[in-house]
């Protein structure tokens, strides 16, 4: 197996593994929003990059806190508890209502009850994890290769983010839209979406810039690089952008450039960046973001 930091990554090779594996992060994510306290924009949910593979970070339960972590490399869910008590769940090709079930079960193990609302957000399909069965997929491969494209597409956002001395989030994974992201905020409130269902209106209660990478799904089947305004300022759409890959997705709103051509660049890293920071200038310029009490330079010598 090639050991590449941008393997190839193809939507439609892998589509039922990533479905799969999309509703396993849900019900995971859902567990740390239920027990988490609420923190603006849904950062509290989010889940983050490891060496591994993805993990909720601590999440409190009483006076003990608990982690979850999928490992992708050993392919098991990892449950740990600061008492010392862990357990674990394999990953195998095996249905969602199945995965639901054990995991349920290795929670209670663990002294922790805790109920979710237990059907998908943002998926097209419906159907209530307990009741799963069209969902059974896992292809290790490809399992492997989004593992080491998630922590390249990580280092290279965590660069990208540290250019911002605005309000930042972290570069996190969010398990609704299974996608890597990092959101630069202007610091002003954004005008009141109509009809805007309450992530939305949360998501976007501030002028956001932001960008990410996601594997792709049924609107877009292509693994991607991403980058957006929210309120998108007029004009974006026709506004220079690097590199010439990069392109305008009227469907979904956004700048897209396409995964594979980054990872057959020369200097992917550069290609990313030089992505992320032109559709950004775009944006910030025609939006009229103050950008000099908002970036830094980028080597600039930051001391204790």
């Amino acid at each position: 197996m090639s050991e590449s930091a941008w393997p190839p990554l193809t939507f439609s090779e892998w589509r039922e593994t990533c479905d799969t594996v999309h509703m396993w992060t849900q019900i995971v994510g859902k567990t740390r929003m239920s027990l988490s306290p609420a923190i603006n924009h849904w950062w509290h949910v989010a889940l983050y990059v490891t060496p591994r593979g993805l993990t909720t970070s601590s999440i409190p339960y009483g006076e003990r806190v608990f982690d979850i972590e999928f490992d992708f490399i050993a392919h098991r869910l990892a449950l740990r508890s600061s008492d010392g008590a862990e357990s674990a769940i394999a990953l195998y090709p095996r249905s969602v209502a199945s995965f639901y079930a054990e995991f349920m079960d290795r929670l209670r193990s663990l002294g922790v009850d805790v109920a979710i609302h237990a059907i998908p957000d943002e998926f097209p399909d419906r159907i209530p994890f307990d009741k799963d069965q069209r969902h059974a997929s896992y292809d290790r491969d490809a399992v492997e290769r989004f593992r080491r494209t998630l922590i390249s597409a990580d280092r290279v956002l965590k660069r990208f983010r540290s250019r911002f001395i605005g309000k930042c989030s972290p570069v996190h994974f969010f398990w609704g839209s299974f996608d890597l992201a990092v959101t630069r905020f202007r610091g002003c409130r954004a005008p009141a979406r109509e009809a805007a269902d309450p992530i939305t209106k949360e998501a976007y209660s501030h002028e956001v810039s932001s960008c990410g990478f996601w594997p792709g799904d049924s609107r877009f089947p292509h693994a991607a690089f991403y980058a957006y305004f929210a309120p998108s300022p007029p004009g974006l759409e026709t506004a220079p952008l690097r590199p010439s890959a990069a392109f305008w997705s009227a469907e979904l709103g956004e700048f897209l450039l396409k995964y594979d051509h980054v990872r057959t660049s020369e200097s992917p890293d550069a290609m990313i960046l030089d992505f992320c920071q032109s559709a950004y200038e775009a944006g910030a310029r025609l939006a009229g973001w103050d950008r000099r009490e908002l970036e830094r330079e980028e080597c600039a010598d930051i001391t204790a």
